[in-house]
């Protein structure tokens, strides 16, 4: 028979039922990236999905990849039928098209498109499934041993998971091993040649004074993550926000926790000595669906940069509006292959050259003579 536990820690209700929670907390972590330190927490070892937080991983795949001489920035991305049936936030390419991987790395952490994600992962890794064991050989290399990926741009699956420990670990590696590529993480906005530009889904670029990452996350089980980073007189901290009910809060609680970061020297305990703690239940990673995807709320993580941005502002001390335009990375598919009739190259047959005839007969006449 299903037990139901309910647990009331702190003014937060938690309950289990046979095998999937719901809560009403989340959990973070905050972390100076120069040393390691940890600044604060808050169950940074329970089990949380990671939505599409998952494609910091994806990401930190492809720049090893791109560190080992496998691949370069001007790979050539193809959009699948697989890819191309991902729901939403995509990009709605058609199947058969390209992009460089330039170009879809500044897509998915801006507009955080799935499409382009599983594009990304079967192009790179020949399949979705092998490239979902490359992000868990490189979890288990990097010790985030909380986590388990089965794809590569954090669509929900119960076997989708991470932690708040186990992200910031990704987080400090991305921007320790890779901070030539920096720049990927703090784009404004990209222009795609839509009707308007598509404004980044992380509210803290531009409004939080030093922002400079990472990306955020969305679906029902999961809430509303944030992973953010800032710079500030050469130090940087970075925060990982899991299961916010808003869109809303998860800006202005990073804000927050990376505002009291920089405030905040650590005791001495790291990211790579704190150990496992909280209730037995860690391990089961918690669902929100009930929470933010009920009638009364309509969860999306979407949004056009500015009927959110007074809210983010109102809520948050930390927080204030973008004060310009924002800066546009121009990204677009590379050219289709067209003939000059019109039709696209590799769909038409490769015509076989003619054979030589008089070298054919001079050819068999020496062969007689030879007999």
């Amino acid at each position: 028979m299903r037990k139901t536990v309910a647990l009331f820690l702190s003014g937060c209700v938690v309950s289990a039922v046979a095998g999937v929670s719901t809560a009403f907390a989340g959990a973070n972590i905050t972390v100076d990236a120069g040393t390691g330190e940890i600044l604060s927490q808050e169950d940074a070892f329970q089990r949380w999905y990671p939505a599409s937080t998952t494609k910091l991983m994806t990401v930190y795949v492809a720049f090893r990849m791109i560190q080992s001489g496998q691949i370069t920035l001007d790979t050539p991305i193809r959009i699948t039928a697989l890819a191309a049936k991902q729901p939403p936030s995509k990009m709605g390419y058609k199947v058969g098209s390209e992009l460089t991987l330039d170009n879809a790395l500044k897509i998915m952490l801006v507009k955080s498109a799935n499409d382009v994600a599983m594009a990304v992962g079967e192009t790179l890794g020949g399949s979705s499934d092998k490239f979902a064991a490359m992000m868990n050989d490189e979890a288990r290399r990097l010790g985030m041993y909380g986590s388990h990926f089965v794809n590569s741009n954090g669509l929900h699956s119960d076997d989708h998971y991470t932690t708040a420990r186990d992200m910031a670990i990704l987080t400090l590696q991305l921007r320790r091993e890779f901070p030539q590529y920096a720049h990927y993480f703090d784009i404004e906005a990209i222009d795609y040649g839509g009707k308007k530009p598509q404004p980044n889904l992380n509210a803290l670029i531009g409004r939080f004074q030093g922002a400079d990452g990472m990306k955020t996350g969305f679906v029902c089980p999961s809430g509303y993550n944030l992973i953010g980073s800032a710079t500030r007189n050469g130090r940087t901290i970075i925060t990982v926000v899991l299961g916010e009910l808003k869109l809303t809060t998860r800006a202005t609680k990073a804000a927050e926790l990376l505002a009291k970061g920089f405030e905040t020297h650590g005791t001495g305990a790291t990211i790579d000595t704190l150990q496992p703690y909280g209730s037995p239940t860690r391990d089961v990673a918690v669902n929100m669906r009930p929470t933010v995807c009920s009638k009364e709320v309509s969860g999306s993580d979407t949004w056009d940069g500015k009927d959110l941005e007074g809210h983010i502002v109102q809520g948050s001390p930390y927080m204030n509006r973008m004060d310009h335009e924002p800066a546009l990375e121009k990204v677009a598919l590379l050219p289709a292959k067209i003939n000059l009739v019109g039709m696209e190259m590799n769909r038409i047959p490769v015509p076989m050259p003619r054979p030589d005839r008089s070298s054919v007969t001079d050819a068999s006449n020496a062969m007689k003579a030879v007999n």
